[in-house]
This record gives structure tokens, sequence and C-alpha cells, in this order.
């Protein structure tokens, strides 16, 4: 029976040690992470993200003004004073922001599930109510409470308080399909402090086109926190990917700064090399960069379309290379090194034998 395993673990290197394959865990007190999705279909996964807050005023000597932030130069929110980003007519929002979902033609959307993440502890500090509650339109719709229909997750550093938290929207996404989606009022803490603002939402779709290659789609989700010590891992079984085939890895994580190396989205097949994944605009060893790019490509279509978010990323990046002689099982490691980012979803499609 094909299954995937999922745990934290303090050395990558167990994922393919003989270590027993038993039911997800969390260490240190994180909430786990659990498989949320999984299929065997032709089609693929779908994704629109943006970031609910920006840099505002220069807190920090030294550091580029907003706008040159924004478009792309090393900064971390650390530096600036965070504002929202409130892009909707409506003047009841104080956040806001829209990105375009992209489901091909003929299309049938199986499963859809909307993530919503931020930092609470800022300039500003936000009280947990509200993390469960979200708005939400369709293309073209007008605003729809949404509420999470899992339990919200919360991790507390001491100099952040972040949550996640996500909801079904299957059927909401199964008749709007295609178009720019909006979703506001993001428990979203915006001011300054050195650790920094952050906060945004990603909209993940599974779809099955009958033109489209047979794939294994797998998602999961939780809050893992990653860096000073700690590393994430995923471990996938029972898996068929032939030789060459194709494949991408998609995540959603907060609080990741760009410039501050050492963080690192690694790959490997049983008994093959330890891949780093990277490309354009997430360098192997800053992947958590604050970008919501596409296999390299930053300026995705959403509004605002920031280069930098400054501390919400939402990537899919190629992982085709480490696939090239095929694999059965596949290891997923995340790495902080100086950096320290929380991991709140990741998504896994690759083609798979007919």
């Amino acid at each position: 029976m094909k299954r995937i395993v999922l745990y934290l673990l303090s050395v990558f290197a167990l994922v393919f040690a003989g270590v027993p394959t038993a039911a997800a865990a969390a260490g240190d007190g994180d909430p786990p992470f659990a498989e949320r999705y999984r299929a065997v279909q032709h089609g693929g996964f779908a994704r629109a993200a943006n970031a609910v807050i920006t840099c505002g005023t220069t807190a920090s000597e030294g550091a580029p003004d907003c706008a040159r932030a924004q478009d792309g130069e090393t900064a971390r929110s650390g530096q600036y004073v965070m504002a929202y980003i409130d892009t909707d007519s409506d003047a009841n929002t104080y956040n806001s922001s829209s990105a375009e979902l992209r489901i091909p033609a003929g299309a049938r959307v199986t499963y859809a599930r909307l993530y919503w993440s931020a930092n609470l502890r800022v300039g500003e500090l936000k009280p947990s109510a509200d993390n469960g509650r979200v708005l939400i339109a369709e293309p073209g719709g007008r605003y729809k409470e949404l509420l999470a229909d899992s339990p919200v997750q919360e991790h507390d550093t001491g100099a952040a308080l972040v949550f996640s938290a996500s909801a079904d929207v299957t059927d909401l996404v199964r008749s709007s399909r295609s178009g720019s989606w909006t979703v506001g009022q993001i428990n979203t803490a915006g001011g300054h402090s050195p650790e920094g603002g952050w906060g945004g939402w990603t909209l993940v779709a599974a779809y099955e086109h009958p033109d489209e290659p047979l794939r294994e789609l797998v998602l999961w989700d939780g809050l893992g926190a990653v860096g000073q010590g700690r590393e994430l891992s995923l471990a996938a079984d029972g898996l068929d990917i032939p030789a060459g085939a194709d494949g991408r890895l998609g995540l959603v994580a907060g609080g990741g700064d760009r410039g501050v190396d050492g963080d690192q989205v690694t790959v490997r097949v049983p008994g093959g090399p330890t891949v780093a994944l990277g490309d354009a605009a997430n360098p192997t060893g800053d992947v958590l960069n604050g970008t919501v790019s596409d296999l390299g490509d930053p300026r995705t279509a959403r509004t605002p379309a920031y280069v930098h978010t400054l501390g919400y990323d939402a990537d899919v990046l190629d992982l085709s290379h480490a696939l090239r002689d095929g694999a059965d099982g596949l290891g997923i490691g995340f790495g902080g090194g100086r950096d320290g980012y929380h991991v709140g979803a990741v998504f896994l499609q690759a083609a798979v034998r007919p």
C-alpha cells in the first residue's frame, strides 16, 4: 500500500536509515504535519498566492528604500515599519490582495484549500481570536466569510507569534475556476520589530484533465518551525516515478529573510545524493527569501506583484533534475541555517507510470 509518512527529524539522513515508518509526529511542541490530500490522476496542482503586508517607512539605517526592497533588493522586514496592503474597494477591510489562479480549460477541480498565516507580534500585538477567519472573493464575486475547518495552529518563539490556518474551498473553486481571487482581513500585525512582520495567503487546487500526464499529487500541511538547529523532513514511499519524469514541489512559508543564507530545500531518492532545489528567484542557499514565484519567475499574476514580499514565500520549484533516474520514494528536507521560518504547507506533483 502506498503511504506517506511525515515527521520532524534533527538529522535528515535518518529518512532513509531504517527509521520505522510510524504515525506522523512533531518535536519540541510543534503541531504535527499531516497529509491533507493525495491522488493519482491525470492532472496537477494550480496555485495562487500573495502577501497582505509590506514595507512602509525605513526603520534601520542602511536599508534600501521601500520601493527598491519591493523590487527585489536585499532587505529584511525587520528593517521597516510594516504597513498593510489593501487593494480592494471595501472600506471595511484593512488588508487585502489578489492573485490569479490558472486552471486549464476543460479540467475538473478535485480538491482546493486556502491557507493563510501571519506574525501577530510586531509593533502591534494582535489577539489570536480572529486567526481562523478571513474574507475570500472569487473572480467577479463578492467577499464571503471563510472560517478555518481545522484547528488553527500557533507557534510562539518569544520574538514572534506565528499562526497558520486553512479551509476547504473545493466547491467554490470548482464552480468559479480560473481568474483573479481576492483574500482580505487576515489577522496580521503591522509596525516595527527586529523580527519583522509578515502575512499572506495561498490557494492550492488539484485538478484532473485527460490530456495531462498521470501524476502523483500529495498535499501536506501543519506548522513546522525551521532554523536554529531545527529541520523539517518529509518522506514519501510507494512511488512509481520513471526515469526522466517531470516533477514540482510547492511550498508555503513565512518569516524567511532575504540575504540571510543557510536556508535550503533538499530532495533525495533512496540510495541517491541529496539535491538542493533552487532557481533564478530562489538561490539554493537562500530559498526562503520572500518570493511568490513559479519555476524561477517572481512576477506572477497578482496585485500587487512585488518581487520581494518581505517575509512571505509561496514558491513552486522544479525537481525534475532530482528524478532523472526515477524514484520509488522521496525525502524532502527543509533546513534553516542562520535563517528561521515557519512552513505551513507543502505540495508535490510528479509523473508516474500508467
